[in-house]
């Protein structure tokens, strides 16, 4: 999530909030998961709801629970950081925040509907250090450009219809319903994709 989210939304998580983060989660997720072991090695059953007393169970139970309230704080510092990034003033994320080697990096952030306006030439495994390195080591911030003569596709409720059909399907097999259930979904399903795949570009 946080080396994604400056690519997807154009805006960089707190490296603070994120430093919070990673370490409760780390401690809580280890102090939630590795008493388990110790009390599996000693004799605790999995999968049940109580336990005799007495049986030098309890100390660790309570470490568990402990951990896993440390491990739902960290979530919540990690909602506090997706809204304070969100709702908050920020600086507009750069298109390649952690120097990275290919080319996904190398367009604005957010990426446009298009991504390239021209095809890149791709002639190494890692295409952006290479062009870096051409150029003395850093490239110019990206420039959004206008689009115009890039066809994309125009918005289409097809999509959805393929997928109504696709799960009605799936449904029918998972529930082993009637079969003119899963005919139905099948009959969806291809109307969907014919109608997308013929449907007018204009």
């Amino acid at each position: 999530a946080y080396y994604w989210w400056p690519k997807m939304f154009g805006r960089m998580l707190s490296e603070t909030l994120g430093k919070w983060h990673f370490w409760l989660m780390l401690i809580g997720f280890n102090l939630t998961f590795f008493p388990m072991h110790i009390v599996g090695l000693n004799g605790m059953p999995r999968r049940i709801y109580t336990y005799a007393p007495g049986l030098g169970f309890e100390r660790y139970n309570e470490l568990e629970t402990l951990g896993a309230f440390i491990l739902g704080l960290s979530f919540l510092v990690f909602i506090i950081n997706i809204l304070k990034t969100w709702f908050g003033k920020h600086e507009p994320a750069p298109a390649d925040p952690w120097n990275g080697a290919t080319l996904e990096w190398a367009i604005p952030s957010p990426p446009q509907p298009w991504n390239f306006a021209e095809v890149p030439v791709v002639d190494s495994r890692d295409p952006l250090w290479e062009a870096k390195r051409a150029h003395g080591g850093s490239l110019p911030e990206p420039q959004r450009v206008s689009g115009a003569g890039i066809h994309m596709p125009k918005p289409s409720f097809w999509p959805l219809v393929t997928a109504i059909g696709i799960v009605t399907i799936s449904t029918g097999m998972m529930l082993h319903v009637d079969v003119p259930v899963m005919l139905v979904g099948a009959f969806i399903l291809f109307l969907g994709v014919f109608s997308w795949a013929f449907e007018p570009a204009g």
